[in-house]
């Protein structure tokens, strides 16, 4: 007799062989291709290097990213020992963290610090001198427009987008949105024990595993970070390294800790080397 059942089975267990095989495929294409040696597609865009000299340019101001307090081209204008990737995590290139995608889009911008519209090469130079702790290279310098290039670079493919409010690009660090005055000192002293002290050490001066956070060695007081929000939004979306799990308040309170510290003053005229351009103290 036949089990009036075993259709309806039958007819289920099709269905999940054809299902679980439209899963595979995929998965089974892209280890066909790669089997042969050919390029498995990306859903990422691919970045080239221009030809010649413009693509020379652009690789030197990445490694100048990457390598500012040590390369002899830019060495002579820092101060300390951070690198551009200290804060713009992965040269640059981290989604959020300080992120360059995009960032040449913006610019020229204005710019409330300076009350006057700027260029990105501008913001290039002022971060030497504030958070590199260290004299302004000349416009057009070597340095400058090297590192202005790469940033160029990565923002190929997208629209411009002057920002006539502040010198920030489409993937600016989202400021956290709590009032300033809850930062609690001590309460970030502890965390910055537990969550940083083992790559930036106890006494802040920095390791082989994280640049120095506070003393002579580190960014001054004119830097951006040296302002408790604009540090506490940093931390939230970039530290602890690869694993950020700090709550805003957390972040808040390591910032007012980190900022509580010693650090070197900022002196316009101390930093601007040979130029005078406008900018503010």
């Amino acid at each position: 007799m036949t089990d009036p059942s075993q259709p309806a089975e039958n007819d289920r267990m099709r269905r999940q062989t054809f299902h679980n095989a439209a899963l595979l495929a995929p998965i089974l294409a892209v280890a066909f291709v790669s089997a042969l040696g050919a390029e498995v597609p990306s859903s990422e865009p691919s970045r080239q290097l221009p030809p010649g000299p413009l693509g020379e340019a652009v690789e030197l101001g990445r490694r100048l990213v990457n390598e500012t307090s040590d390369h002899p081209l830019s060495a002579p204008f820092v101060g300390n020992d951070l690198n551009c990737t200290s804060c713009h995590l992965d040269d640059g290139e981290h989604p959020t963290a300080g992120s360059f995608l995009g960032v040449a889009t913006a610019y020229p911008a204005w710019s409330p610090r300076e009350n006057r519209v700027i260029t990105l090469e501008d913001r290039v130079l002022n971060c030497f001198m504030r958070s590199e702790n260290g004299i302004r290279p000349p416009n057009g310098s070597e340095v400058s427009v090297a590192i202005s290039a790469y940033i160029t670079w990565l923002s190929q493919g997208e629209s411009i987008a002057m920002n006539p409010d502040q010198p920030l690009g489409p993937n600016a660090v989202e400021p956290v949105r709590l009032d300033p005055a809850t930062a609690d000192v001590d309460r970030g002293a502890d965390l910055y024990e537990t969550h940083c002290a083992a790559c930036h050490r106890e006494d802040g001066l920095g390791s082989d595993d994280g640049p120095p956070v506070w003393g002579d060695r580190s960014y001054n007081r004119g830097a951006g970070l040296s302002q408790n929000v604009k540090l506490a939004s940093w931390l939230k979306v970039a530290m602890p390294l690869g694993e950020p799990i700090l709550t805003e308040q957390e972040a808040l309170d390591i910032a007012a800790y980190v900022n509580s510290q010693e650090r070197p003053e900022f002196v316009l005229e101390e930093h601007l080397g040979t130029q005078k351009p406008h900018a503010a103290p």
